[in-house]
């Protein structure tokens, strides 16, 4: 992805957050420079990588699949002597017709929320063994009630509806066409975006970025070491 494209997918983003009265943390529009003068009080952004989020999967076609997102909040396995939360939470800009390709989670328990906008659209798959997709049936909650699932069913959320997905479901979400973009909550224990990710196309996370001009914000995976200041 280019720079300039993701500059103006933050833009974008922040202008949809704001349209649909949900506030983003200071931090979120931290520049550059503020990031270079900023000393370990901020380590736990750092660490569990809050922020802006911004992904192609490597496929070069983000508005067919894409996914911007911001986290808000999150544990770390790896540091749960410094941030022993065990929960984390996300908000996420999805477009019409936008796919997040399949996935599961090994650990992660997700509830996904449809926050306001247009209708989310979720498919859904059990894993087998194998981590491929079963043919098994088995069941979600959508917003407390129970619902058996056949494989490859479709659950849609209009905004105030949550789904809470297991590990080991398979799904991928887009906005339903005609209806605009959609605001995607997430409420989840701890993410680990770097080995809690399962796809069913082996597809990267993170995207690799073409620097055609300067960040306007920095992604969560970007932030440089803690200032330290010189006595």
């Amino acid at each position: 992805m280019k720079r300039s494209e993701i500059n103006k997918l933050l833009e974008e983003a922040c202008d949809f957050f704001s349209s649909g009265h949900f506030q983003l943390p200071p931090f979120a529009f931290w520049t550059p420079e503020k990031w270079k003068i900023t000393g370990p009080e901020a380590n736990e952004i750092r660490d569990n990588e809050l922020g802006w989020d911004v992904t192609d999967y490597g496929l070069d076609k983000f508005y067919q699949f894409g996914l911007l997102l911001f986290t808000i909040r999150n544990g770390n396995h790896a540091r749960q002597d410094a941030y022993p939360k065990g929960y984390a939470e996300k908000i996420m800009m999805v477009r019409e017709a936008q796919v997040t390709p399949y996935h599961f989670h090994w650990n992660k328990r997700e509830d996904i929320i449809n926050r306001g906008g247009g209708n989310l659209v979720i498919d859904l798959y059990h894993a087998d063994e194998h981590d491929k997709l079963s043919d098994r049936e088995f069941s979600v909650s959508v917003d407390g009630l129970r619902r058996a699932v056949a494989p490859g069913d479709r659950v849609i959320l209009s905004p105030g509806e949550s789904i809470c997905l297991e590990p080991y479901v398979y799904h991928t979400f887009y906005g339903e066409k005609g209806g605009g973009s959609v605001m995607v909550g997430e409420v989840s224990d701890v993410n680990d975006d770097r080995a809690d990710n399962c796809f069913y196309e082996q597809l990267p996370r993170f995207p690799e970025i073409v620097e055609d001009e300067e960040p306007r914000y920095y992604l969560c995976t970007e932030y440089p070491p803690a200032f330290e200041q010189k006595s």
